[in-house]
């Protein structure tokens, strides 16, 4: 997909959850077109619908009406194949605990997704990923062995080894100290202007989120205002 062009398109969303005996509309009536290399910052209060909108968006959760398309393939419409391969291909995912494998160094971490999908040189792109985030120097540690804003730049990496059209990244910075949540967010603004790879994330710091192109406030399930970042 070239950038500028769609890569992400919520057309009349709506999300339906039952809890025991009763329905929660997590998104409601959601349309937002989302471009090739922009950045886009999810900001309200817990329950607003943040995460329900990365999980739309990452064809984890499919919305009870409208569609969703990432690079024009509506998810409610494809196979399971189908998704597995747009959530292996297409899709990257930060989140706030980073998820790495305690068990795994790095690099180990970070080439995962490469050898699950049969890479033939899952260690060279997994190096030049972790080289991306400023963070080759660890590829041999164990995630014990790094601090909280290490491990989500080897997140990121992972994110990023497959070569997405979008990172999705839910409270990146949620767990980290002002310093290394900086870093973080210099590394997905640059993901967006180098890469061109369209970044959406879910925060509840408005002052990260001004660093994106545009802000998009969720309340009650619904779009509240969209606006300019940087």
């Amino acid at each position: 997909m070239k950038s500028g062009e769609t890569v992400l398109r919520f057309s009349g969303v709506s999300k339906r959850y039952f809890l025991a005996d009763r329905a929660v509309d997590a998104l409601r009536d959601v349309s937002l077109d989302i471009a090739g290399g922009e950045f886009v910052a999810l900001t309200g209060r817990s329950g607003c619908g943040k995460s329900t909108f990365l999980n739309l968006a990452g064809a984890m959760d499919f919305p009870t009406s409208g569609s969703v398309a990432i690079d024009r393939l509506r998810t409610e419409k494809m196979s399971a194949a189908e998704l597995d391969a747009v959530r292996r291909g297409r899709v990257g995912f930060v989140f706030q605990f980073f998820q790495l494998l305690p068990t795994l160094s790095a690099v180990e971490n970070v080439e995962l997704p490469l050898q699950l999908a049969g890479d033939r040189r899952p260690r060279a792109r997994a190096l030049e990923a972790l080289e991306l985030v400023e963070a080759n120097g660890l590829a041999a540690r164990l995630p014990h062995q790094l601090s909280g804003g290490e491990m989500q730049r080897v997140a990121i990496a992972r994110a990023l080894v497959h070569s997405p059209s979008v990172v999705l990244a839910d409270e990146p910075i949620g767990n980290l100290d002002s310093e290394s949540a900086a870093v973080v967010m210099r590394l997905l603004r640059r993901i967006a202007d180098e890469l061109r790879t369209t970044v959406v994330m879910a925060t509840h710091s408005l002052e990260s989120a001004a660093v994106a192109d545009r802000i998009v406030a969720l309340r009650d399930g619904r779009i509240e205002t969209v606006s300019k970042g940087v």
